[in-house]
């Protein structure tokens, strides 16, 4: 029998990195495939995990692209719409710390144009997991569609969220306002301290987990960067420290993450109800493995997140070097 699939609902997005000749007056772009939600799918089936993506993919030349990646992978295709419309561009400059700030050119992009038709539960297949986050869940006309999906999973299979704030293009009210109803759905919320603090500015990591347990959701967990990530289960709380690395950059590492904490636990057959077995030792050896794997995403260029062998590998101190498909 099949191991059944974790699905991850949302964007593509061609991110497009500047390139400087200060001799030159013009730029240079290096496109490679990104957008968190095909991120997380991408390392979560580098990483073994049977993955189902479930996005609108255009048939331009990015659309292209995203396919070969996500195939290269290893990740289920057969749930993507093929797309009419244009795919989302992002232009990233990427600054001495490794951080990179994106402006986007995404107006009628394919990624937003779901439709009710389009998002049933059959698109999922049977799947005991369901991520979603980031733009699919805010951008216009598809986000409403894909929260009703959300709904209708959620009575048979795991639900997580990742807000991915993208302040460029959404109001943080507009998260604000909406956390406490994914919270419900949820059973993981997986975000950055930056994130956290667009959604609730000044308050205290601790007082917000409260928070959005009380809303419903059981697992929280909050990346701090080169800092200690926190894992909250329903209000009891640990400290995760971030492996040590070289950082080229940060580019997909809150992704990997994601997909390292859910392959994790989905090989603790954890996934597939409301994570109601799950206590905070578990929730911290999930999240300990997924800090491997950002911190292998980030020792390398892009959101090139790390295969399986290359965790064996780490652990032996080989390292991670960019890599394609075995």
């Amino acid at each position: 029998m099949p191991v059944a699939q974790v699905a991850v609902l949302g964007e593509c997005v061609a991110d497009a990195f500047v390139v400087e000749d200060p001799g030159k007056e013009e730029l240079t772009l290096r496109v490679l495939p990104g957008g968190g939600p095909a991120n997380t799918a991408t390392a979560l089936a580098r990483l073994g995990t049977p993955t189902r993506f479930l996005g609108r993919i255009s048939a331009d030349a990015f659309g292209s692209l995203f396919r070969r990646r996500l195939h290269a992978s290893g990740v289920d295709l057969s749930g993507c719409v093929a797309a009419l419309e244009s795919s989302t561009l992002a232009v990233a400059a990427v600054g001495a710390d490794g951080q990179a700030s994106y402006s986007f050119h995404s107006e009628g992009a394919a990624d937003w144009q779901w439709s009710a038709a389009e998002l049933t539960l059959e698109r999922l297949d049977g799947a005991v997991c369901l991520h979603t986050g980031s733009l699919a869940m805010v951008r216009a006309p598809g986000a409403e569609h894909v929260e009703a999906l959300l709904e209708a999973a959620a009575p048979h299979a795991t639900v997580s969220i990742d807000p991915n704030v993208r302040t460029a293009l959404v109001d943080p009210a507009v998260y604000r306002k909406r956390m406490p109803r994914w919270c419900a759905l949820a059973d993981v919320v997986r975000l950055s301290d930056d994130d956290l603090a667009q959604i609730h500015p000044g308050e205290k990591i601790g007082q917000v987990c409260d928070t959005w347990h009380a809303a419903g959701v059981r697992l929280v967990v909050v990346t701090r960067g080169p800092g200690d990530t926190v894992v909250s289960v329903d209000g009891e709380r640990a400290e995760v420290p971030a492996p040590a690395t070289r950082v080229v950059d940060t580019v997909g590492a809150g992704d990997s993450f994601t997909a390292g904490l859910l392959h994790r636990l989905h090989a603790a057959g954890a996934l597939g109800g409301r994570l109601e077995t799950l206590d905070l030792a578990q929730a911290v050896s999930a999240a300990t493995f997924a800090a491997r794997v950002a911190a292998l995403t980030c020792s390398v260029a892009g959101a090139d997140s790390p295969w399986a062998r290359d965790l064996a590998e780490d652990s032996t101190g080989q390292g991670h070097a960019a890599t394609a498909a075995p």
